[in-house]
């Protein structure tokens, strides 16, 4: 076997493990614990996003607050 074939192997090899460590760890919660509800559901984040935009802004046209989710930089009104 070439030394990039062993490379690439234990490369690969040491993604599967760290994969499986992280689902049984963050996914099956081995360790006990239980998924916040706001990382659970889209309420918090609809109520969050809706403060942001409703932020006031005294210089410059309104722009999101986080435009790289949003893929736009200007904000347009709800009612258009």
């Amino acid at each position: 076997m070439s030394r990039a074939a062993t490379v690439i192997a234990g490369v690969a090899g040491s993604f599967a493990i760290a994969y499986a460590f992280d689902h049984l760890i963050a996914d099956k919660k081995i360790f006990g614990g239980t998924t916040p509800k706001t990382v659970a559901t889209n309420e918090w984040w609809e109520e969050t996003d809706k403060k942001f935009q409703a932020w006031p802004r005294t210089a410059g046209p309104p722009v999101v607050m986080n435009p790289i989710s949003r893929q736009n930089f200007i904000v347009k009104s709800r009612e258009s």
